[in-house]
């Protein structure tokens, strides 16, 4: 009798604490598409879709393969690092001239928002809300082959070939440099470089080299010259590019930082908010238990 009302107090409390759920606030629009990983199984669909805030049905969804991720960093990653599953979800939704773009991710641990936002500036993406997920943390380099699929189904036409490789290539950089020298910081150095390719432009190597230096002494980082030299090799390309496609200031990068910040703080108050019920629901169970075994000694 005592195992029975224990088990019945615990399964109320539980489905009292169940409902909780941190979503994104996205309003399902005809300009909005998601792309679902091939690998990705039904439930792990359907917990993506309620991760972003979404109904399943209620929006054109595509499917990216993992040959579609291997074919788009072919070349730019190691082989051995790409993933063999095509598992991260990407939503992305149109926005009006001059909005802008907000990037949210949700288990990407290799790529933040702003590494993504970086690359698809660069690949010509503009004016747009992109959810970025995936079930359990995984890297998600590979979703950026999802956002561009997703984007250009948008759109009807498909991005400049070389900007969006170019994309891929800053992407995949920012990672590598990320992983020595912090994802902030190497995110920070390159935007602060796209903002000044009409500057750069007219720079020597070792102009340009010295300027490097001068960015990276400003975020507080010593960088090492093969990677002053992949930045070196970027710039010129992203030269060529031209400087329309960049913002003209920082402003649009700081806002999605702190949009960014505010979202992961949100999610660790959630988890600490989680732990503090849980310590609660517990310690709640403690007194029940000793209640009813005090009942049933008298």
């Amino acid at each position: 009798m005592k195992r029975m009302l224990s088990l019945l107090l615990s399964a109320l409390l539980l489905l009292s604490v169940l409902p909780i759920a941190v979503a994104a606030e996205v309003v399902p629009t005809e300009q909005a598409v998601v792309v679902v990983g091939a690998d990705l199984m039904e439930d792990q669909v359907e917990q993506i879709y309620t991760m972003f805030g979404l109904t399943r049905g209620t929006l054109p969804e595509l499917t990216v393969t993992n040959a579609e991720e291997r074919a788009e960093l072919r070349g730019l990653m190691d082989e051995a690092v790409i993933a063999m599953r095509s598992l991260t979800c990407v939503y992305v939704q149109k926005l009006e001239a001059g909005a802008g773009l907000n990037v949210t991710t949700y288990n990407i641990s290799s790529c933040s928002a702003t590494m993504f936002l970086n690359a698809m500036l660069t690949a010509g993406i503009d004016d747009a809300n992109v959810l970025v997920g995936a079930p359990y943390p995984v890297g998600g380099t590979e979703a950026l082959t999802g956002i561009y699929k997703a984007y250009e189904a948008l759109t009807g036409v498909p991005l400049d070939a070389t900007a969006r490789e170019l994309g891929t290539r800053e992407l995949t950089m920012t990672g590598d440099l990320g992983s020595a020298i912090g994802r902030e910081d190497s995110s920070g150095i390159i935007g602060d470089l796209k903002q000044i390719l009409n500057e750069t432009a007219k720079m020597t190597d070792q102009q340009l080299r010295r300027r490097i230096e001068q960015i990276a002494g400003e975020h507080n980082v010593k960088l090492t010259e093969r990677q002053i030299q992949q930045l070196i090799t970027l710039c010129r390309s992203l030269e060529k590019l031209g400087v329309s496609s960049f913002p003209t200031s920082r402003e649009e990068l700081q806002d999605t930082w702190e949009k960014v910040t505010e979202t992961k703080d949100k999610v660790v108050d959630f988890f600490q908010s989680l732990r503090d019920t849980w310590e609660s629901v517990r310690n709640f169970m403690d007194k029940v238990s000793n209640f009813i075994d005090s009942f049933g000694n008298g």
